[in-house]
């Protein structure tokens, strides 16, 4: 802040602007050097009037003085509760002259996604991710910075844009450095809190301007533009007061000096006292008097406007205040002429004869919280039904139906309930929440009350548990809930007391429905959800007997319906974790299959049974040594996510099991390049989730397969991965992948103590599977020279359960470990056993270890080639060091 004087060029609010505007250059320069350049993100933050929005101007003539292409947009404090507002204003200006099937060529696969929220394609039936549109959106932008390069992005006031756009800018900033694309943001200090504030915050985080906020003028820089604007005549003393009467800020310094010229004051100490009353007049209670000053008319017209917000013309703000147009006309004029209302900029996009917007936000402001309360009420009212007839939606109209005073107006609900429908659609679940909340408030008639609950809980599911179990419980205390929906309400309530870490009660409610209803599909659904949260969640909350009842249940199973094959699932997952026959649990995992796929509703992205009847199927295929079939579940369910757009959790834990069929099938490199990328995907959702887990479990546990103790190590370090373990199954078994790290980092009696723990609690679970469980494994070759007899004994027993279990890649890993235990020809025999057995599965990794135990064994080089060739096709970078090594070993002794 050197310079006093801005260039002639610069609008007057960039006095002392220097160093700000050498930013906006110096970003515009790299971004023009070549279409690899790196993308960057500048942002400025201020109080109200400081220049923010100036400082966006001149960056905008910078940048097209360069030849950039660019686009803004901004957030207004009516609008934010609007999804979608600010990003739609941003690129729609690019989208929407193109015809339908040229965009839809354009996004490709991300159209019916990202489409709807731009508003450039009908919105679906169903929910849609959030995650996924936000993704969408960034990709949008990245095929638009290749044809537009290069190109500026501006955002003002972006403490004032709708949540959904703040969730986009904040993934947008991250990975802006690989697009060639400068984004410019301004924002007020402290406005918006909750995820508003978050998302503003990661914006800032990557900014490339690290400076503080905006300052207000220096008096120098005052009196500077106050001679610039009323004539080097004004004397030091009219200019100091200038200063002290607005506090250095730009706007309300260029205000009161516009205000000084229409009263033809003479700029001197004399006439100085005069600020102050100018200077009230242009702010506040002040605005307000200068407007009525206008008349009735053109009162009650800025009125309409500020209620409108944006959008706001002639003709709408005419029918709004419900006036004739010619005196619309003449009001439109006489506010323009008052510097409260202005034709918007040609340069920010099309404007069409009659468009308006305040001068500046903090009129609006001032002007919206002027109108009386009843009368605003009743406005929204007008103004929401003026944007249906206008045939823009209820979506639109909802943000005016928010502010509508309720009056038992059974319409209203209806348009509230359709408008969370639609704001379902686009990726809106907050929007949504906001709509039925407020559609509770008019209230619902008694017939209806319930299903409006049950809604809202739908909405909150993902974003709000504790609010839907309240949501849900109301629901399903009164009544208005047909039988279906009563089931759908007590699944939905179950899986929000899940995800709010109440497992326990989750089971018990399931359970209590149940025993109300008579034999029959709802009962048997109800019951196939209980036995699922007891089997897949928590272990704890088991009731005595289940797993007999289970079987006693899927007994009578042919797969007829969903309900029939979801039990069916639930047993052979159940009899694959306690070690039962492989191939009687293969069979029942065949007969909940139709035609060898799964069901229609129960598919990876059907709502009404949720990704872990599924999930539990595919691994249940993948520890019965059936991975031709787990690969091609996972493989399906990633590919459904990336199509629909999920990307949250859902892709997280498909890129997790992905990971987890190639660790099994021994593709390890592979392995770990997915399991990174869901453990990215599940950063993004949150830690401590059973998805967090899961990403990290297999992560480890493959880094360790790979050799790699070091970045294992790092990696349980990083993400938490030490007690307390969560309280739903990790698979593979978190206990156990954990002891396994322990020992290998030389971390002996906690490695010891880890595996005696996950005995523990795979007995009291009644967890036999030795390839799911393989705590006793390690175990055993960990107490092979401190307790021999123990060890033997751990041996044994997994050497019944594996032949219990009966695959080949239990069988072979138990006469792996016994072979471990052993010397001389005993040792021989059994690790050329599990060279057989492990030769027949689909485990490579488990036979390459089995090929150079073997060779190290039998001192045949030939077996070490054989076991180094599938080592390294196997990307096992340790055991490629052991086998070497031993071959040149034995290279020596020859």
């Amino acid at each position: 802040m050197t310079k006093v004087r801005p260039p002639a060029a610069a609008s007057a609010s960039l006095w002392e602007r220097d160093e700000e505007v050498a930013a906006v250059e110096k970003a515009v320069e790299t971004l023009c050097a070549d279409r690899s350049s790196s993308g960057s993100v500048l942002v400025f933050q201020g109080e109200a009037g400081l220049g923010k929005t100036a400082l966006l101007v001149e960056t905008r003539r910078i940048a097209e003085a360069r030849g950039c292409t660019v686009w803004s947009a901004r957030g207004g404090e009516t609008l934010k509760s609007v999804p979608f507002n600010v990003v739609r204003q941003l690129l729609q200006p690019a989208l929407v002259p193109m015809l339908p099937d040229e965009a839809r060529d354009y996004l490709g696969d991300w159209y019916d996604i990202a489409g709807p929220a731009l508003g450039i394609a009908e919105p679906g039936e169903r929910q849609v991710d959030p995650q996924g549109v936000c993704d969408g959106l960034v990709v949008a932008v990245r095929r638009l910075a290749r044809r537009d390069w290069p190109l500026v992005l501006l955002v003002d006031d972006a403490h004032w844009a709708d949540q959904e756009t703040l969730s986009w800018l904040a993934a947008f900033a991250e990975r802006v450095t690989d697009l060639s694309v400068l984004l410019v943001v301004t924002r007020r200090a402290g406005d918006p809190g909750g995820e508003s504030a978050r998302h503003l915050e990661a914006v800032a985080a990557v900014s490339h301007r690290r400076g503080g906020a905006l300052n207000a003028l220096t008096p120098a820089a005052t009196a500077g533009l106050t001679r610039d604007t009323l004539g080097e005549h004004a004397d030091d003393a009219f200019c100091r007061e200038v200063w002290a009467v607005t506090g250095g800020n730009p706007y309300e310094t260029v205000e009161l000096l516009a205000k000084v010229q229409d009263s033809e004051i003479e700029p001197i100490e004399s006439q100085a006292a005069e600020l102050r009353g100018l200077n009230r007049s242009a702010r506040g209670g002040g605005l307000v008097a200068r407007l009525e000053q206008l008349g009735i008319d053109a009162t009650r017209f800025a009125w309409a406007a500020a209620i409108l917000g944006s959008d706001i013309t002639v003709d709408l703000v005419a029918r709004l205040a419900t006036m004739p147009r010619a005196d619309a006309l003449r009001c439109a004029e006489l506010l323009s002429e008052a510097r409260i209302l202005t034709a918007p900029d040609p340069a920010s996009g099309p404007v069409d004869d009659g468009d308006l917007e305040f001068v500046h936000p903090l009129i609006a402001t001032a002007v919206l919280k002027s109108i009386p309360g009843a009368l605003r009420t009743a406005m929204h009212g007008i103004a929401a039904q003026l944007v249906l007839d206008t045939g823009r939606g209820v979506a639109a109209a909802s943000r005016h139906l928010l502010e509508v005073h309720p009056d038992d107006d059974e319409e209203v609900v209806g348009q509230l309930r359709d408008a969370a429908r639609e704001h379902l659609a686009v990726g809106a679940p907050e929007a949504a929440r906001r709509c039925l909340e407020r559609a509770l408030e008019e209230p619902p008639r008694p017939e209806v009350h319930a299903r409006v609950l049950y809604e809202l809980g739908c909405a909150t599911l993902l974003t709000a548990p504790a609010k839907t179990i309240d949501h849900l419980r109301t629901a399903l205390g009164m009544p208005g809930l047909d039988c279906a929906a009563r089931v759908s309400a007590v699944v939905r309530l179950s899986q929000a007391l899940l995800h709010n870490n109440q497992v326990e009660e989750a089971v018990r409610t399931v359970e209590a429905e149940a025993a109300r209803h008579e034999p029959g599909p709802a009962r048997m659904r109800l019951q196939a959800v209980q036995f699922m949260w007891e089997g897949v969640h928590a272990g704890e909350v088991s009731s005595p007997g289940r797993s007999e009842r289970l079987a006693e249940l899927a007994a009578t199973c042919t797969g007829r319906d969903n309900s029939e094959r979801a039990l069916l699932m639930l047993r052979g997952f159940d009899a694959m974790t306690h070690g039962e026959s492989a191939s009687e649990i293969v069979e029942l995992c065949d007969r909940a299959l139709v035609n060898g796929r799964l069901a229609p509703g129960l598919g990876w992205t059907d709502t009404d049974w949720g990704i872990e009847l599924p999930l539990i199927l595919a691994t249940t295929y993948a520890y019965t040594d059936h991975l031709d079939r787990a690969d091609s579940l996972y493989t399906e369910a990633l590919r459904c996510y990336e199509s629909a757009g999920w990307s949250g959790g859902h892709l997280a834990l498909a890129h997790a099991y992905v990971g987890l069929g190639h660790r099994r099938r021994g593709r390890l490199r592979e392995a770990e390049k997915a399991l990174r990328e869901s453990l990215r995907l599940a950063e993004r959702v949150g830690r401590g989730l059973p998805l967090y887990w899961s990403a990290t479990c297999n992560l480890v546990d493959t880094l360790l397969a790979r050799g790699l103790v070091d970045e294992a190590w790092r990696i349980a370090g990083d993400h938490g991965f030490a007690p307390p373990y969560p309280s739903t199954i990790v698979l593979p078994d978190p206990r156990s992948v954990r002891g396994r790290l322990l020992l290998a980092t030389g971390r002996t009696e906690e490695g010891i103590e880890e595996l005696e723990e996950a005995g523990r609690a795979a007995a009291a679970l009644g967890r036999y599977n030795t390839v799911l469980m393989p705590w006793a494994v390690d175990l055993a070759r960990a107490l092979a020279v401190r307790d021999p007899a123990r060890a033997a004994q751990l041996a044994a027993d997994v050497r019944q359960q594996a032949e219990r279990l009966g695959t080949d890649t239990a069988i072979g890993e138990a006469l792996r470990c016994a072979a471990a235990l052993e010397t001389g020809r005993r040792k021989l025999r059994l690790a050329e056993q599990a060279v057989a057995r492990l030769e027949h599965s689909p485990c490579q990794y488990e036979y390459a270890t089995a090929r150079v135990e073997y060779g190290i064994a039998a001192r045949s080089a030939g077996e070490l080639e054989q076991g180094l060739a599938l080592a390294r096709f196997c990307g096992a970078d340790g055991l490629v060091t052991r086998a070497e090594e031993q071959l040149a070993a034995l290279a020596v002794l020859r």
